[in-house]
């Protein structure tokens, strides 16, 4: 990956020093350039996706269609850098979620850096409707945390119980962004990535809860009736501002933008 650009916004005066413009990154360099800003008092949400040119969010169907060789390595890096990966009930069916693996390398620097071992998967669905025998929770070396709403089907909740989820239910019918945040808060984490899908990304925007979106440029036009990357009742307005451009030799162009104060 090379530095294409950086923008006036910085996690630290580090990264801006260990990557001029211009300069072909190593991982390290890439970590100093995601690194969540130090001593945070709250959650702070990250989104990543990735889109082609002209705006899908899917190729056949899946993120999955679109991923180039720099996406995937960025993917695992903002993995490793995280308290937890947030995602949606539909995208994690649709992506066949498991839980988090990472290599005893990977492991042993996120606990040289104070982060637990690996990851937490956190899955929003007010509905529960997320399988037992999933690889949710059946391929996970860590507890999954479901959070859902008191309007679930009790047969689910109770399911996914007894199969070794952590169910989180909130009151009412639905789970609120606010209930996500304090959610994430009293669990102690803070560096959240989230990766999805659409609609809980739009539901993070509308209530001003987006603070960090890692945009991935896919090299290619799908065209077709694919969504776009958000998804709300209503259209809201977030101004962000660039972080940095990051470009790979086939195209691929990664983007960062973070939220005005």
């Amino acid at each position: 990956m090379q530095l294409l650009d950086i923008g006036t916004y910085f996690t630290s005066e580090q990264a801006a020093e260990s990557a001029p413009v211009g300069s072909v990154l190593d991982d390290n360099a890439v970590r100093d350039l995601y690194a969540y800003p130090a001593d945070l008092g709250r959650p702070w949400i990250r989104t990543n996706f990735v889109a082609s040119i002209d705006g899908s969010v899917t190729a056949d169907g899946k993120s999955a269609g679109l991923g180039t060789p720099a996406d995937g390595r960025l993917f695992g890096i903002l993995r490793e850098l995280c308290d937890a990966v947030l995602v949606g009930a539909g995208t994690a069916r649709a992506e066949n979620y498991g839980g988090v693996s990472l290599s005893a390398e990977v492991k042993a620097r996120r606990v040289a850096n104070g982060l637990a071992p690996i990851p937490t998967i956190v899955v929003v669905t007010a509905s529960g409707s997320i399988d037992s025998d999933s690889r949710l929770v059946t391929d996970a070396e860590v507890q999954p945390v479901v959070l859902t709403s008191a309007a679930a089907d009790s047969s689910k909740v109770a399911a996914l119980r007894s199969a070794g989820a952590m169910v989180i239910e909130v009151a009412g019918e639905s789970v609120s962004t606010d209930d996500i945040v304090e959610t994430l808060d009293n669990l102690g984490f803070r560096r959240i990535l989230c990766e999805g899908g659409p609609g809980l990304f739009g539901q993070l925007a509308s209530d001003g809860a987006a603070d960090d979106l890692c945009l991935t440029i896919s090299p290619m036009l799908v065209a077709g009736d694919a969504g776009r990357i958000a998804h709300s009742a209503g259209a809201s307005d977030t101004p962000m501002q660039r972080a940095h451009v990051l470009a790979d030799a086939d195209g691929t162009l990664l983007t960062r933008w973070v939220r005005r104060p």
